[in-house]
């Protein structure tokens, strides 16, 4: 036992998987959980998530050693406001929202002087979310960025990074402002990407949308795995790390106008240099072990699929079957 009593706020897809996994290896005495709405609440208690509930986010952290925020980054403030008078001495608060400089700015002054901040990042999700859709192995194999301040005691770094690794996760210490580059091309603007092409395809006329929907090979139909994740956390995601994804989408453009010109030049090598640079990226996402070269990216198809859904696109870290899911909540 790892912790005496873990808090989460928020049970989405996340935070019930966190609930699951901790269930699975006896990481802690007691699990309790808060969200703003009765019915979620219900739901997790229905599904025996947690040892108590409570829509009073305030009485769920008190006496709790671990406290991790599993809501859109967006109610991060909000949140922070309730439960920080209630916050035990000593205990760690952490998150898995999919933004980190965003998490500092807004706990960070109402963090009591006595508790350690960690803002975390597990880089895991579905296209699913809600209470039934997390399940305890989600976290295997994946990567989870924390983001301690050089304030933090590295006792405190330490015990959260082996709970994450004790669920199955393999852990990366970052600066908050470099995750949220590096997460920016590798997830965010993936994302809004995907919403852009599907949402294309949703001001086609009724015909011709149709017959898209029809034929749809695994390139689009991918897309839209990714475009049905988490809007309201998306929403957030966009909002809360805004310069980080207008730099990549600027040099996205700027490629993709290079693209562009070579197709209206017929310039076939200028096109098969750059495919060839790409196929590169792929191959190399294989041998760190974070995708399978297995067709059809790698999904289980009949009576293999598991019950909930396969491994999502949250970053090109995760194996790609597809925060943004996503990440939370």
């Amino acid at each position: 036992m790892m912790f005496e009593k873990i808090a989460l706020i928020g049970i989405g897809l996340i935070g019930s998987s966190i609930a699951r996994a901790v269930h699975q290896h006896g990481l802690a005495g007691s699990i309790a959980i808060s969200t703003r709405k009765a019915e979620t609440l219900a739901e997790a208690r229905a599904l025996g998530l947690g040892d108590s509930y409570t829509l009073d986010s305030a009485e769920a952290v008190r006496g709790a050693d671990l406290v991790i925020l599993c809501v859109p980054v967006g109610a991060y403030g909000a949140v922070m406001a309730d439960i920080a008078q209630s916050l035990r001495p000593g205990a760690i608060l952490s998150d898995v929202g999919s933004v980190k400089e965003h998490v500092v700015k807004v706990l960070a002054p109402l963090v009591p002087k006595d508790v350690s901040l960690i803002p975390g990042h597990p880089i895991a999700g579905t296209e699913y979310s809600g209470p039934a859709a997390g399940f305890a192995e989600l976290f295997v194999g994946r990567w989870c960025v924390l983001t301690p301040g050089p304030e933090v005691a590295p006792q405190a770094v330490a015990k959260l990074r082996g709970f994450w690794q004790a669920i199955g996760s393999k852990v990366e210490i970052m600066d908050p402002g470099h995750h949220d580059m590096v997460l920016a091309i590798t997830s965010h603007v993936p994302h809004l990407v995907a919403y852009n092409i599907v949402g294309t395809v949703a001001d086609l006329e009724a015909a011709t949308q149709s017959e898209v929907i029809k034929f749809s090979a695994s390139g689009f139909r991918d897309f839209t795995r990714i475009a049905a994740s988490d809007p309201v956390m998306w929403r957030d995601v966009f909002l809360t790390n805004r310069d980080a994804v207008l730099e990549m989408l600027g040099r996205f453009l700027e490629d993709l106008s290079v693209l562009q010109r070579a197709v209206r030049m017929s310039d076939g090598p200028a096109l098969e240099a750059m495919f060839t640079r790409t196929r590169a990226i792929r191959r190399s996402i294989i041998d760190a072990g974070q995708e399978t070269a297995i067709a059809d990216f790698g999904r289980p198809h009949g009576a293999e699929a598991p019950a909930v859904a396969e491994v999502s696109e949250n970053s090109a870290f995760v194996a790609r079957a597809d925060h943004g899911g996503g990440d939370d909540a």
